[in-house]
């Protein structure tokens, strides 16, 4: 019997430590919602007593259903003929036990039949998922269709999806990507014209790489303005899958085979208008994509996880020169880097999840309370979280996904020439790992989400409240490394700002978003540390390891000319 939450210390750590009470009592409405709806907790012990349960539960389906399918999934994936694709039955039976397990709407309101989880438990959820098997979190992750419904659809249009996404009756797929616009959704061509006799909305055009593009029900990005060329005639649709709706072809993929990644043709299929006209990209889809990112960081983490339990697993028991070889000091270090990697992209991702939670607390209170009922404060923090999530997201993307994709080299590398062959996982993760850096925003494309947050310092006020904390020891003197980075993170910022070159700005951004992770993640370590002083290791390990990194990053901020540009230009044209 395998259990991917009881056997996760870490994950187990987090959701303890994390402190969700704010952000569980916002999403519960202040607990009212248990005088209408039975299974809706009484209050915050009650509500972690009950993620606790629904986590383990998961964790076994995971551990001991998913995981042991995964293989055969992988080589087989779904077939596709007749534009019909056909999961394969281990993967419609994962799909089965998960709606067994009534989690195939695990934010939805309560009122619709869901859980009305946080984020951040359905983060854990979807990692551990992933650790199973990757691509299915491609299906079970994307529960954020629904959620979209649920935040920006009317009444009519909650009723009509919600309940049916909450029973895993119907699935879901984003068609954002289009074969001319790839991360450049401002360029979307796909047509919407509404009949003016009946009213009725109708798309035409091709999506391309949708993944589950066979699901029941499409939440369209479509240009509805004629004579539009931007974001801003730009609408988000809902359609429903029916003949008019075709599947073109499928994708044959380096990894994440369980899924189906597609191409579509819209032949005037019926769709309902999502929300106001022109706001499609501007806010649904920008809300769409923050929700897609965090997925992929956590499907990213559980391949991480998945990489180093197999790293170490074969290191414990492969023997060479009569020793196994997680006792060579060379393979030990590899071990201990793959660990430290995996909890640094954890703490930042709930540190991010439990942003988001707050942030859509507040939001909400700000979109339903009346004028007389908001208060500054809720005003305040509204506005705070909205930054705070805004920069920790991209953030933690960009490390998650590039963690997986270094743990599950270096997974590969201590299996030697074995972790090459199909018979080992490592080598599925390696595959399934590649694409996580690449959707729902490259990790470039991340740098320039989170750049602006780091310039106008979004992070500063909990930098600052991590950095109180009663360190003292060694984990006091590891502070004090990191103020003094914080220090050298300020300076780097007014030399960029002071320096007033957009172009300098630009090649820079990636080396100031990098320093701000060294330090914020540094300080998530030793507040863990803090709480369980077994955590001091890595942390020491991590902060130590980011000390020269981060003196190259500021170096050449600083130390750089705009002519490296001009150079570096000049090196990709040749």
């Amino acid at each position: 019997m395998a259990n991917f939450y009881t056997d996760n210390k870490d994950l187990q750590f987090t959701l303890k430590n994390l402190d969700l009470a704010e952000a569980v009592g916002l999403r519960e409405k202040n607990y009212s919602e248990a005088e209408k709806f039975d299974h809706a907790p009484k209050n915050y012990a009650d509500a972690l007593d009950n993620y606790q349960r629904i986590l383990a539960v998961i964790g076994e389906i995971c551990g001991d259903n998913i995981d042991p399918r995964s293989r055969t999934v992988d080589e087989e994936g779904p077939h596709f003929e007749n534009n019909t694709v056909t999961y394969h039955p281990l993967t419609q039976k994962n799909l089965n036990d998960l709606k067994q397990a009534d989690v195939m709407g695990v934010m939805l309101p309560h009122q619709y039949g869901g859980l009305n989880c946080p984020v951040t438990i359905y983060t854990m959820m979807t990692e551990m998922v992933s650790r199973a098997d990757a691509s299915l979190q491609n299906l079970f992750g994307l529960q954020d269709i629904a959620e979209t419904i649920s935040e920006f659809g009317s009444d009519e249009q909650k009723a009509q999806f919600l309940p049916r996404f909450a029973t895993g009756e119907v699935d879901g797929s984003m068609d954002l990507t289009e074969p001319d616009s790839g991360s450049d959704l401002q360029s979307v061509r796909l047509k919407a014209w509404q009949d003016p006799k009946t009213g009725q909305w109708y798309l035409n055009g091709m999506k391309r790489f949708i993944t589950n593009g066979c699901a029941k029900v499409h939440l369209v990005l479509a240009r509805s303005e004629e004579g539009t060329s931007d974001g801003r005639g730009l609408s988000m649709f809902i359609a429903e899958a029916c003949p008019q709706l075709v599947v073109r072809r499928i994708e044959h993929k380096l990894g994440i085979h369980g899924v189906a990644t597609a191409e579509l043709q819209y032949n005037d299929v019926p769709a309902l208008l999502c929300g106001q006209r022109r706001r499609g990209l501007t806010r649904y889809v920008m809300s769409l994509m923050n929700g897609a990112r965090v997925a992929i960081s956590a499907q990213a983490l559980g391949i991480a996880e998945a990489s180093f339990r197999e790293a170490r697993k074969y290191a414990s028991e492969r023997e060479q020169f009569k020793r196994s070889i997680d006792q060579f000091p060379a393979v030990y270090d590899m071990l201990t880097r793959m660990k430290m990697k995996v909890l640094a992209a954890r703490a930042l991702l709930y540190e991010t999840t439990r942003a988001v939670d707050l942030r859509s607390g507040y939001n909400h209170l700000m979109e339903t309370l009346s004028e007389k009922e908001l208060t500054q404060e809720i005003r305040d923090k509204a506005k705070y979280y909205n930054r705070v999530a805004g920069v920790l997201t991209p953030m933690s993307k960009a490390l998650s996904t590039e963690t997986a994709n270094e743990v599950s080299y270096d997974a590969i590398q201590i299996h030697g020439g074995t972790g090459y062959m199909k018979d080992f996982n490592v080598e599925r993760y390696y595959r399934d790992a590649r694409i996580t850096n690449i959707y729902e925003g490259t990790t470039q494309l991340q740098i320039v989400a989170a750049i602006g947050g780091v310039i106008t310092r979004a992070n500063e006020e909990r930098i600052k409240e991590f950095m109180a904390l009663p360190y003292d020891g060694k984990l006091l003197r590891l502070k004090d490394k990191i103020s003094e980075m914080h220090k050298l993170q300020l300076d780097a910022i007014k030399y960029i700002t002071e320096k007033k070159d957009s172009a300098y700005y630009d090649l820079q951004a990636h080396n100031l978003v990098t320093m701000e992770t060294y330090i914020f993640v540094g300080l998530l370590m030793l507040r863990d540390a803090l709480k369980d002083n077994s955590r001091e290791v890595l942390a020491e390990r991590y902060i130590l390891d980011s000390v020269s990194d981060f003196k190259k990053c500021y170096m050449e901020v600083v130390g750089g000319d705009v002519s490296t540009i001009d150079n570096h230009r000049v090196i990709i044209d040749f």
